[in-house]
C-alpha cells in the first residue's frame, strides 16, 4: 500500500520554488471561484455564506491529501442541484437553521460514503458511468439548472414541482415580470458572456458582482423591487454537528451525490494532469474528497467535489501545485471576514446570471452530434439520461443514468460478434470475412467461425443459435471454433459448448484456446472428449490438418 505520507511530502517538495506562480494563480483563481461559490450556493437553496465555507475549508483539505497538483475543489453545478434536490425532501419549508444542519449531515454523509469507498477499494466505479450517458445526464442537470434560475432573472415568485410543472408555471407568470430585475439579470448576462468571448477565463465573475454591487448602492435596487442576497454572517463559521437522525432520510441522496463527486473530481484531475505530473490516484483521491467533504460539514460547506471549469482556470492562470487551493481558500477567508457586508448587497439576478453563464457549457449539442455519429444506440442512451432528469428528477436521474450504463454494457456483451475466417488470395493472411473482399477464399468442407468478447450466460443461447444458423447454411464437414478473441468462459456457455459439440453431426474442433480458456476446458473434461486431434493451437493448424486429412481421404479412395 502506498505511503501517505510519502506521497504527501513527495508533492510539496515542489511548492516552494512554484510558490510565486501558485500564489498568483489561486488569487486569480478565486475572482472565478468565489462568486460562483456563492452563486452555486443559492441553486442548493441555500445562503451564500454556505458557498465562501465551501470555498474555504474542502480546498484546504484536499491540498493537503489529494494526488492532483491542480485540482479545484469546492461546489459545482452538479453537486449545488443534487444538494438542493436533498435538503428540499427533508427541510420542505426551508427553514435557515434545519437546513444547516440538514446540509451538515448531507456533508458529512457523502464524506463517510467515500472513505467507504475507500476501504474498499472502490476507486474503480469511476468508469462505471458511460461517457454518452453522462453527457445526456448533465445536460438534464444543465436543463435543470437553467430554469430554476429563470425565475430570479425574472423576478417571478413560483411554488416549485417538477421540471415540466415549473416550465409551464413560468410561462404562465410572465406577464409579472420585473423589469427592473430583468435590466439587472440581462445586463449582467451580456456583461459575462462578453467578457468570456473576448477573454476566456477571466475574472469575468468578480467583475459583475463588485459591478453589480455598487449599482445596488448607488440606485438603491432593492428599494425598486430587485431582491437581493441581504444579510451575510461575518467572520469564520461555526461549527455545525450532524444530525444522526436525518442519516436514513439523506442516504440514499448522499449516495448519488457522492457518486458525482468522485465521478467529477476524478475526471477533471485527469483531464489536467501536465508534463512530469504523477498519475491520479483513484483511491488516494476518495481519502481527499471524503475528508474534505467531512473537514467542510462541520464548518457549514455543502458537498464538494473538483470542478473542470474552476480546474481550467488554475492552469491557464499558471498553478503547479495545490498552493494554488491555498490561497484560493485564504481569498474565501478574506472575503469571510471583511466583505461580508458588502456582499448583502449583490442582486439575486447577478448571482442567477452566473449560474446561468457558468451552467450552460453542461449542456453540449455538439457532443450529441458526435456520439450520434460514431454510434446510434449511445445516442439514445444519452437522450434517454437527460429525459430521465428531467422526468423523475435530479437524483433518480443519477439512477438512470447508471442503469442505462450497465443496460448498455450488458446489450454490448450479449450479441458478440461472430466471424467466418477466410484467406487473402495469394497471402497467408487470415480475417472475417466481409462484403469489401468478395475475393477472399473460403476452405471447400472447413467451417472456420471466431466468436469475440467474453461468453457467459447472458449471450450462451445466442452464441449457440447463430454458430448453428451458420452451420446450417454452410453445411461443412468440419467446423472449427476459433477461440483466440474469447476472453473467458463462463459455466453455462462451457456446458452448452460441451452438450453442442457432442450433438453435432458434424466434427468439432476447437482451435486457439488462450490459457484461462483452456484451464476451463480441462477443468471440465472436454479435451479429453476431444482428444489431442480435435484441441488446435491455431487456425492455421487447423487448415493444414484439414487439408492433410482431406489429402489421406484422397489417397486411400484410389483405386
Amino acid at each position: 500500500m502506498r505511503d501517505p505520507g510519502k506521497a504527501l511530502r513527495t508533492d510539496w517538495n515542489r511548492v516552494s520554488p512554484d510558490l510565486g506562480h501558485d500564489v498568483v494563480a489561486g488569487l486569480t483563481a478565486a475572482t472565478v471561484v468565489l462568486p460562483k461559490a456563492m452563486a452555486y450556493a443559492t441553486v442548493a437553496g441555500l445562503p451564500v455564506s454556505v458557498g465562501l465555507y465551501t470555498a474555504f475549508v474542502p480546498p484546504v483539505v484536499y491540498g493537503l491529501l489529494g494526488s492532483s497538483r491542480v485540482l479545484s475543489v469546492s461546489s459545482t453545478t452538479t453537486l449545488a442541484i443534487l444538494t438542493g434536490a436533498e435538503l428540499g425532501t427533508v427541510v420542505p419549508d426551508g427553514d435557515p437553521a434545519r437546513l444547516a444542519v440538514a446540509a451538515a449531515t448531507l456533508t458529512a454523509l457523502v464524506g463517510a460514503l467515500l472513505l467507504a469507498a475507500r476501504l474498499l477499494k472502490l476507486g474503480f466505479i469511476a468508469s462505471f458511468i458511460s461517457v454518452p450517458v453522462l453527457t445526456g445526464f448533465k445536460t438534464g442537470i444543465g436543463l435543470v439548472i437553467l430554469l430554476d434560475q429563470a425565475p430570479k432573472l425574472l423576478g417571478l415568485h413560483i411554488a416549485k414541482q417538477s421540471f415540466f410543472a415549473d416550465l409551464a408555471s413560468v410561462v404562465r407568470h410572465l406577464p409579472e415580470i420585473s423589469l427592473p430585475t430583468l435590466a439587472v439579470g440581462g445586463t449582467t448576462l451580456a456583461i459575462l458572456i462578453g467578457m468570456e468571448r473576448l477573454k476566456p477565463h477571466s475574472p469575468a465573475p468578480l467583475v459583475v458582482a463588485a459591478a453589480a454591487i455598487a449599482a445596488s448602492w448607488v440606485l438603491d435596487l432593492g428599494a425598486r423591487g430587485v431582491s437581493t442576497v441581504g444579510p451575510i454572517p461575518q467572520g469564520l463559521p461555526s461549527l455545525t454537528v450532524p444530525d444522526p437522525g436525518l442519516v436514513l432520510a439523506l442516504l440514499p441522496g448522499a449516495v448519488g451525490i457522492a457518486l458525482m463527486s468522485f465521478t467529477e473530481s476524478i475526471a477533471a484531475a485527469r483531464a489536467f494532469v501536465g508534463p512530469g505530473d504523477p498519475p491520479v490516484d483513484a483511491n488516494r483521491e476518495l481519502v481527499a474528497t471524503g475528508s474534505a467533504n467531512l473537514g467542510g460539514a462541520l464548518l457549514g460547506a455543502m458537498p464538494a467535489g473538483g470542478g473542470t471549469s474552476q480546474t481550467s482556470v488554475v492552469r491557464a492562470a499558471g498553478g503547479r501545485t495545490q498552493a494554488t487551493s491555498l490561497a484560493t481558500a485564504v481569498a474565501a477567508l478574506a472575503t469571510m471576514l471583511f466583505l461580508a457586508g458588502i456582499l448583502g448587497l449583490l442582486p439575486q439576478a447577478a448571482l442567477a446570471a452566473i449560474v446561468v453563464v457558468y451552467s450552460a457549457s453542461l449542456i453540449q449539442p455538439a457532443e450529441f452530434r458526435a456520439i450520434y455519429t460514431v454510434r446510434c444506440m449511445e445516442f439514445r442512451w444519452a437522450v434517454a439520461a437527460a429525459i430521465g432528469v428531467l422526468a423523475f428528477g435530479t437524483l433518480q436521474g443519477i439512477v438512470v443514468a447508471v442503469v442505462l450504463s450497465f443496460l448498455g454494457l450488458a446489450l454490448q456483451t450479449a450479441q458478440p460478434r461472430i466471424s467466418i475466417i477466410v484467406r487473402k488470395p495469394g497471402a497467408d493472411v487470415l480475417r472475417p470475412q466481409s462484403r469489401d473482399h468478395p475475393e477472399d477464399e473460403t476452405f471447400d468442407g472447413l467451417l472456420i467461425l471466431r466468436p469475440e468478447g467474453r461468453l457467459y450466460f447472458a449471450n450462451a443461447q445466442t452464441v449457440g443459435e447463430r454458430m448453428r444458423a451458420l452451420m446450417e447454411e454452410h453445411k461443412p464437414r468440419v467446423v472449427a471454433l476459433d477461440l483466440s478473441r474469447v476472453s473467458d468462459i463462463e459455466y453455462s456457455a462451457l456446458q452448452m459448448l460441451q452438450e453442442g459439440i457432442r450433438s453435432a453431426a458434424v466434427s468439432v474442433w476447437l482451435v486457439g484456446c488462450n490459457p484461462d480458456v483452456l484451464r476451463m476446458v480441462r477443468r471440465a473434461g472436454l479435451d479429453r472428449e476431444l482428444g489431442p486431434d480435435r484441441l488446435l493451437f491455431n487456425a492455421r493448424t487447423a487448415i493444414a490438418r484439414y487439408g492433410a486429412l482431406r489429402a489421406a481421404t484422397a489417397t486411400s479412395t484410389e483405386p
